[in-house]
């Protein structure tokens, strides 16, 4: 294991079992003492749990409806492509296999068990499930020397196969740059698992410079590019990016999928606190 290897695990565990990190509020429901919300009484229901002064004031029964205390079911699911490949302070990989440390941590920390997984083309289990140390270890050591290079995302594939291959409800971390997203469809997925979803990105590729005369690699598809890179191709690319992004919200929205964005030069811990309460 290298050394910078290492510092990303060290630094993830001490962040992760320092920081006041309680449990993680999930919209399952069931039972528990984390009040959710009141609906009408349905026969078979515990009557333990009717709120009977609400229930006289209605004239008909209503119960109340607690978050789940049970063991959630964490999956982190690294989306590993080319352009991921890429970064100003460090490369987006880099940063992925942070957030994917920490989440695993955390999931440790408030004992529940997590899988892991790594997606571009297709998907491929990283680790099984488990409440293991070693397991974030090897999960982060199999993420950070993954060669990204020539690999490009196949959403509806990624999709599939999360619906086929996981069976119980879960909470669903989807970790990538989401550029191209005109495929991406999570409604289907949405409706049986719980879905966070982590935007990774670089500042300088929201906004980049004018850089004159290039020669560039597309890492995803090993395409050469040679041309002149001016005010007018920055604006172009500008406004393409703040499109993809606005689609991708949107969609993030209807579906009530939490999401977060995390660039390279962000500590990913204080962002990732936020979209966990």
């Amino acid at each position: 294991m290298n050394q910078a290897l290492k510092k990303i695990l060290i630094k993830t565990k001490k962040q992760v079992f320092s920081e006041i990190i309680g449990n993680n509020t999930s919209k399952q429901k069931g039972e528990g003492y984390d009040f959710c919300e009141l609906k009408e009484y349905e026969y078979g229901e515990d009557v333990k749990n009717i709120d009977w002064v609400i229930s006289a004031k209605m004239q008909k029964p209503f119960v109340k409806v607690f978050h789940s205390q049970k063991e959630l079911n964490i999956k982190i699911v690294s989306i590993l492509n080319g352009s991921t490949y890429f970064g100003t302070k460090k490369f987006k990989q880099e940063l992925i296999c942070e957030i994917s440390s920490a989440l695993g941590f955390i999931s440790i920390k408030q004992g529940d068990p997590f899988a892991s997984y790594i997606a571009n083309t297709d998907l491929k289990i990283c680790t099984k499930k488990s409440k293991r140390n070693f397991s974030v270890n090897f999960m982060t050591e199999q993420m950070y020397n993954y060669d990204v290079l020539q690999k490009q995302v196949n959403y509806p594939n990624i999709t599939n196969e999360l619906f086929k291959t996981i069976h119980h409800k879960s909470i669903i971390f989807l970790i990538g740059d989401f550029f191209d997203i005109e495929k991406l469809d999570l409604k289907l997925l949405s409706k049986k698992h719980e879905i966070i979803a982590i935007v990774v990105r670089d500042k300088f590729e929201e906004n980049p410079s004018e850089l004159g005369n290039i020669n560039l690699i597309d890492p995803s598809t090993n395409q050469n590019f040679e041309g002149i890179i001016d005010k007018n191709t920055v604006n172009k690319y500008i406004a393409k990016v703040k499109e993809n992004d606005h689609v991708l919200f949107k969609h993030f929205q209807d579906l009530a999928i939490k999401f977060t964005k995390i660039y390279t030069h962000e500590d990913p811990i204080k962002k990732l606190i936020g979209v966990l309460k």
